[in-house]
């Protein structure tokens, strides 16, 4: 009787565990709900180290574009919405991606924490990697040092490098077979802008659909991985609209 009892608290214990860590998994606001946002429990968070190595990539080429600002700009919207004081903590997640962007130092070891914080979830981290991925792809191109990069995070996330190639070269497929604009009056329709349009307002228009369709790294942890390849199509001929436009007007 003695040991039936231990079995059954046993597996309560196991089943708690395990329903507890799946809800955190699915970044939500009722996982995060008892989160004390401090500078420093943000920064040692999963969430917080993703961020950090999203500055690495971001910055990996030098500088960062309209579309990567865009998105990085958004992906802080996105993550702080889980967390309790979401404002608060989007302007932590800022500093650290300010603190961060310029540091080559620490990249290894802040793969290799976000891997044993996410290790018993492999497909959350290929969506992690696929994410940076996407993000150095963001200009159209990726470079020699952000592709080292990536696959120095890849290393130290333990990640499979066959999985790592398959994930890249589906997002390096998506960027190349991106729809081109045929004209530029075909860019102002896909941005739904008319010519007469001021590029303010043209602007505008470009920074809401980005909004609408960019990849969403808390969405996609529960989406299909054709979500992120979707939403990367999606961004990539908005912006090919965009750049187009404004190479006609000579901006």
């Amino acid at each position: 009787m003695t040991s039936i009892i231990v079995l059954i608290l046993v597996g309560a214990f196991f089943y708690y565990i395990f329903n507890s860590y799946s809800r955190y998994e699915n970044y939500s606001q009722e996982a995060f709900k008892n989160f004390s946002v401090t500078p420093e429990s943000i920064k040692n968070s999963d969430l917080g180290l993703f961020v950090a190595l999203v500055a690495k990539v971001a910055k990996a080429d030098g500088k960062v574009d309209n579309l990567e600002a865009e998105l990085v700009g958004l992906m802080l919207n996105d993550v702080s919405s889980v967390f309790p004081e979401p404002e608060k903590t989007r302007n932590i997640l800022k500093d650290i991606f300010s603190q961060e962007k310029n540091r080559t130092d620490n990249i290894q070891e802040l793969a290799q924490r976000l891997g044993r914080a996410t290790q018993s979830n492999r497909v959350q981290q290929e969506k992690f990697i696929a994410f940076l991925i996407q993000l150095a792809f963001a200009d159209g191109i990726v470079t020699e040092a952000e592709e080292d990069l990536l696959k120095l995070i890849a290393e130290a996330l333990r990640i499979n490098p066959q999985i790592y190639h398959k994930i890249f070269d589906e997002f390096e497929k998506i960027v190349y077979n991106a729809h081109p604009q045929e004209s530029t009056q075909n860019a102002y329709e896909v941005l739904g802008v008319n010519e007469s349009d001021d590029m303010k307002t043209i602007k505008k228009a470009y920074r809401n659909l980005v909004k609408q369709y960019h990849p969403d790294i808390i969405k996609s942890q529960t989406d299909s991985e054709a979500y992120l390849e979707e939403a990367t199509r999606k961004t990539q001929e908005i912006n090919q609209a965009y750049e187009m436009i404004k190479k006609s007007r000579g901006e």
